[in-house]
């Protein structure tokens, strides 16, 4: 629990080891834990503000979550991973952005906004792999706040849940190093990656640099790690159709296999002007991606409402292979070894732990 009486930075700072990922420049540390690569000066934090330097040793979270929850895994979400399973999910507090309409604002921003009233419980990493078992879990994913800012508890999580025989994930924002998939990469089984749009100054408004993410799109794909793609769509922010179209087409550049998913926005923190996001939206932009040649493209937060885009398909005889509800899914016709029932191609994912 929260220590009472105690400000939230000094409360976390207390629960920290040092860093992996950090090396010291004369008499500032240099973070490699997100493409920001902050060079921290003594008794200073990150943009993140949870990487902090004291006495010239950068020290990072550990042993603590502010989130745990068996979720579905389709809610990550990821459909080309043991679909159906449930997913233990953790997190910490902190982000290396600051997006207007962030909907876990409550953890990521919990260090920029007074507003934000998240607590955090202690916690050893082998007591997160040990619930997961408990839960019937089949996949440990690192979520809520942004994964890369906090790596070597993530780490250290993982490799408790592969002693369990259970595989690892990260929800991210993608703003990554080689050195932090260096890093995490061998203990994770897929990565989900937010691309919020394809408009580098929007990007910078967010916090972000679009040119960093859809590197760290192309690493993570390169690694072999499976990789799934969310937009959420923002109606005013980033669904104007010629953007669409340009993301989309950099998605199929990296690979047309790679699952695009469209999301559905909803007025939230410091966004509360202009719409929601409605069925219509995210089907347009279902077809912008389909027409660029994507094989898998999906819309969520919308069930029962986006026709037929909760599915999953065969690519060659548009065969439903998985069928989806919400939450309620079944697979009609995938076989145990990932091909398609009818024609037999080999569908990609992993569809095994």
């Amino acid at each position: 629990m929260r220590d009472a009486g105690i400000p939230l930075a000094e409360a976390l700072d207390r629960r920290t080891v040092e860093a992996v990922l950090a090396r010291p420049e004369k008499e500032k540390v240099r973070c490699f834990a997100c493409g920001h690569r902050c060079l921290i000066a003594k008794g200073r934090r990150g943009i993140c503000k949870v990487r902090s330097n004291r006495d010239g040793k950068l020290r990072v979270p550990f042993g603590y979550v502010a989130g745990l929850q068996a979720d579905p895994v389709e809610k990550k979400p990821f459909f080309h991973v043991l679909p159906g399973s449930i997913a233990l999910t953790f997190g910490m507090l902190g982000c290396d952005y600051r997006c207007v309409y962030c909907q876990n604002w409550m953890t990521s921003q919990a260090l920029r906004d007074p507003a934000a009233t998240a607590s955090f419980r202690e916690i050893e990493a082998d007591e997160i792999a040990a619930l997961a078992k408990r839960r019937g879990a089949r996949l440990v994913v690192s979520s809520y706040n942004e994964p890369l800012i906090t790596a070597e508890w993530g780490a250290a999580v993982f490799d408790a849940a592969r002693r369990e025989g259970l595989p690892g994930a990260i929800v991210s924002n993608g703003n990554g190093t080689p050195e932090a998939l260096d890093f995490l990469g061998p203990r994770l089984v897929a990565c989900k990656i937010d691309l919020k749009g394809f408009h580098s100054a929007r990007y910078r408004e967010l916090g972000g640099n679009l040119d960093r993410v859809m590197e760290t799109i192309r690493e993570v794909h390169v690694r072999g790690i499976w990789l799934e793609l969310v937009t959420l769509l923002v109606p005013g922010f980033n669904d104007d159709p010629s953007e669409l179209r340009d993301l989309a087409g950099f998605i199929a550049s990296v690979s047309r296999d790679i699952p695009w998913h469209v999301t559905a926005f909803h007025r939230d923190y410091r966004l509360t002007d202009g719409r929601d996001t409605v069925p219509e939206d995210l089907l347009r932009a279902a077809a912008i991606g389909s027409a660029a040649g994507l094989r898998f493209v999906y819309a969520g937060n919308q069930p029962g409402r986006v026709d037929d885009l909760e599915d999953t398909r065969c690519p060659s005889c548009q065969k439903i292979l998985i069928r989806r509800r919400g939450y309620s899914v079944s697979a009609e016709g995938m076989k145990e070894d990932g091909c398609c029932a009818g024609c037999g191609r080999e569908i990609p994912g992993r569809w095994r732990a």
